[in-house]
């Protein structure tokens, strides 16, 4: 399968910058929670519980798929990047537009 190496490279460190961004500006919504009841109610620190949560998974996600990107990056480098590592096909080209850092063919990705 043709692939525009310097495109493809292009797009994926754009993808791994925007989600290192995001986590820059998250950071404080991932920060621990203050217990004090004397600043926050009781149902205020459960709302910032829940936020906090939610930013750390959401860290989390961000963190895997940096790390597919790398993965990606690196087979691009060593001439793998559009071939499925599970079973060595082609990935179609359609999911890699989707979906640039895709790993595994659709029917490996099930």
């Amino acid at each position: 399968m043709p692939v525009n190496d310097d495109a493809v490279r292009e797009k994926l460190i754009a993808l791994k910058e925007e989600l290192e961004s995001y986590s820059e500006i998250s950071e404080d919504a991932r920060a621990t929670v203050t217990l004090d009841q004397q600043s926050v109610g009781r149902l205020s620190r459960m709302d910032a519980l829940q936020g906090q949560a939610m930013a750390q998974a959401s860290e989390r996600q961000r963190r895997a798929d940096i790390q597919k990107i790398g993965a990606a990056l690196k087979r691009l480098d060593e001439g793998d990047y559009g071939f499925c590592v599970e079973c060595g096909e082609d990935i179609a080209a359609k999911r890699l537009e989707v979906d640039p850092a895709a790993a595994y063919c659709i029917r490996c990705a099930r």
